[in-house]
């Protein structure tokens, strides 16, 4: 039997792991990983590589290296199609930086597919936001981000070290969610770890971070007291709050609202909204939804081929709410890890011709950390039902804990409580901030 599962991220890679352990390391399945990157960071802290917190470098996963611990294959491929009726799938050419086929445009077989691929921004054709705006949905994006921002403070400390105490780094960011939130206050932490390190000229009121949310308020999956103070918190910091405001195009000079108002930027993040990749809607007999989300079963199998599972951000499950209006599963990291799990039983239970288990999504909640100066979140049963607030370190902690409960899941807990140990030790060897 052939597994082969497309996507490393937070459900790909657990997925991955268990299977490799459970089935590929006893020669019960050949179990193959294929993702466009050489390693894995878990995309939920994709804003602290973007600001600096977090150098990618040191704290990846390399496929290739977890998949021989681990009983599975690594194959480096963007997935460009399905043949069903083949039960194969394309894999586009592989260039290098400098435009040469490392890669030849390729074809692997399977017996069972996982679509794990996640989601892309959503830009819902905003003009221009494509070409000038900086997405967050890969390490490399946020590599170039952290470039820019570099530059930018580099720039910035000269220019007010020879008398231009005027002038400031300007950062738009659209998009009022988790990252948006987080991605603002680490760029205060940013600045902070900056003049620590040598660019001294610089103060916060030269730092101008402006966050842009179409709709009411802030962190629209939290409570209103979580977006309230979430929203005051960064005010305090000096973040320029706007809500009820909508971009309708990005230049090379900044953006311009909906009412008018033109926002002049440096350094512009599209954090709005994401979607499942547009390809996802050609592949023939398969259903997806208006995000190109494909439609799954109970069982996470796709809607109309037993073969396939989709899981993560690129499923479409519908849940009942209380209210009897249908929805989504929402495309966040607890998901994927749900996800995993369900489809990792399932496809185990198939090779013994077993019955397959129905998913169940629970929500656990959700976090936000404005870096290390405060955080936010709600635990146990989400909105709908309840939960509980927390605030302050105590939120903090939940927070770091969702990213060693991830890591345990692919390395199990021993390994992750001494990368959490080497990580206390780095603190005192290495710079606390990227700088390059």
């Amino acid at each position: 039997m052939k597994i082969v599962i497309v996507g490393g991220g937070a459900g790909g890679l657990e997925l991955a792991t268990r299977l490799g352990n459970k089935l590929g390391r006893k020669g019960k399945a050949e179990v193959l990983l294929i993702d466009r990157n050489h390693t894995h960071i878990w995309k939920p802290l994709l804003h602290e590589v973007a600001s600096g917190s977090l150098d990618a470098d040191v704290d990846a996963v390399t496929y290739r290296v977890h998949g021989h611990k681990n009983g599975f294959d690594f194959e480096l491929g963007a997935l460009t199609g399905v043949d069903r009726e083949r039960k194969t799938i394309q894999l586009s050419a592989l260039m290098d930086e400098d435009g040469r086929e490392v890669l030849p445009p390729r074809e692997r077989s399977y017996d069972t597919l996982v679509l794990a691929i996640g989601s892309v921004s959503n830009d819902f054709n905003v003009s221009g936001v494509s070409n000038h705006c900086i997405f967050l949905d890969s390490p490399q994006q946020a590599h170039r981000f952290h470039r820019r921002l570099v530059d930018g403070f580099i720039s910035l400390n000269q220019a007010i070290s020879s008398g231009n105490t005027d002038q400031k780094l300007r950062v738009a960011i659209i998009g009022g969610g988790a990252t948006g939130v987080e991605l603002s206050a680490e760029l205060y932490k940013a600045r902070e770890w900056f003049a620590t390190y040598g660019l001294t000229a610089m103060t916060p009121d030269h730092l101008d971070v402006t966050l842009i949310e179409a709709g009411p308020r802030l962190l629209p999956a939290l409570s209103e007291h979580i977006s309230k103070g979430a929203g005051e918190e960064l005010e305090k910091l000096g973040v320029r709050v706007m809500v009820d405001t909508a971009v309708v195009s990005a230049s090379a000079e900044g953006l311009q609202t909906k009412d008018g108002e033109a926002i002049e930027a440096d350094l512009m993040v599209w954090a709005a909204g994401v979607k499942a990749p547009d390809f996802l809607r050609n592949i023939e007999g398969l259903e997806t939804n208006r995000i190109n989300q494909l439609i799954v079963e109970p069982t996470l199998q796709v809607k109309g081929d037993p073969a396939i599972f989709a899981l993560g951000d690129c499923a479409g499950f519908q849940l009942d709410g209380a209210d009897g209006k249908q929805r989504w599963v929402p495309p966040r990291a607890q998901s994927a890890h749900q996800m995993a799990s369900t489809v990792a039983r399932n496809i185990i239970a198939s090779t013994r011709n077993a019955e397959l288990a129905e998913f169940r999504y629970r929500d656990l909640g959700s976090l936000v950390s404005l870096s290390e100066y405060t955080a936010f979140g709600r635990l146990m049963g989400g909105l709908a039902r309840g939960g509980i607030n927390l605030e302050g370190k105590l939120a903090r902690l939940a927070y770091v804990s969702l990213y060693r409960m991830h890591l345990a899941a692919i390395h199990g807990w021993p390994r992750t409580l001494l990368l959490a140990l080497t990580e206390q030790i780095n603190h005192f060897v290495r710079p606390r901030f990227k700088l390059h």
